[in-house]
């Protein structure tokens, strides 16, 4: 599903630099579960900006789903964006003026998918993650783990190949983290590749790989048996 060789990421400020990532290789199958850990500045974050195609690398290759994406332009990006990868931010990154159903449509907009259509896979997505009876609020008259419900909704609309969650638990309770990790588990076993930026180690317990980044290098890449909800 996912494949890097070599990527290399070196920012440039105030007349220093700084290598976010030093020639990274790393391998996620379909169907795995992977948590990236790591401590604040050891480039885990970068690390997702780039297998999400928010931002570019200086050197290496990355591979998406068979096809090479090292080189897009910024168009072909947003395009295989769209088509391959769910995107789940901490901030949930919603629309506060439109309703939870317009928020889950919106992919589908850019997509251009025809309206009834788009209408029923939102439905369907919002009753997946138990919200079918939220469908008219907006954001500002729900929880916050229901609008990270709602966000995992939008993000998996389009039936991406790969789900990519940057510390989606971040701003949740634990009882409420529990319910988002039990929802990912779901989505996992129904077949899609999730991979999720975390830095707690009891939120990645619920993941199957663990790689842990430090100074821009990956320090440790393990298997773990996943703990279940």
């Amino acid at each position: 599903m996912i494949e890097i060789k070599g990527i290399t990421k070196t920012y440039h400020t105030g007349g220093e630099s700084l290598t976010a990532l030093n020639k990274i290789d790393l391998r996620i199958e379909k169907g795995e579960f992977t948590s990236i850990m790591g401590p604040s500045g050891s480039g885990k974050s970068t690390m997702m900006n780039i297998l999400g195609l928010l931002d570019r690398f200086d050197a290496g290759t990355y591979f998406l789903n068979g096809q090479n994406v090292s080189n897009l332009t910024d168009n072909e990006s947003a395009l295989v964006r769209n088509k391959e990868i769910g995107f789940i931010f901490q901030s949930f990154n919603l629309m506060p003026r439109m309703t939870i159903l317009e928020n889950v449509e919106l992919p589908m907009v850019y997509a251009n998918v025809s309206k009834k259509e788009r209408r029923e896979r939102a439905l369907k997505a919002l009753d997946r993650v138990g919200l079918s009876d939220r469908v008219k609020h907006r954001p500002n008259e729900i929880s916050g783990g229901q609008k990270q419900r709602v966000a995992i909704a939008r993000a998996i609309v389009n039936e991406p190949s790969v789900l990519m969650a940057d510390e989606p638990t971040g701003n949740l309770d634990s009882k409420t983290t529990l319910e988002i990790m039990r929802i990912f588990q779901e989505i996992n076993a129904e077949g899609t590749t999730v991979v999720m930026v975390t830095h707690e180690p009891e939120v990645a317990e619920y993941t199957k790989r663990v790689v842990l980044f430090k100074d821009g290098e990956i320090q440790d890449d393990r298997n773990q048996t996943q703990k279940t909800i």
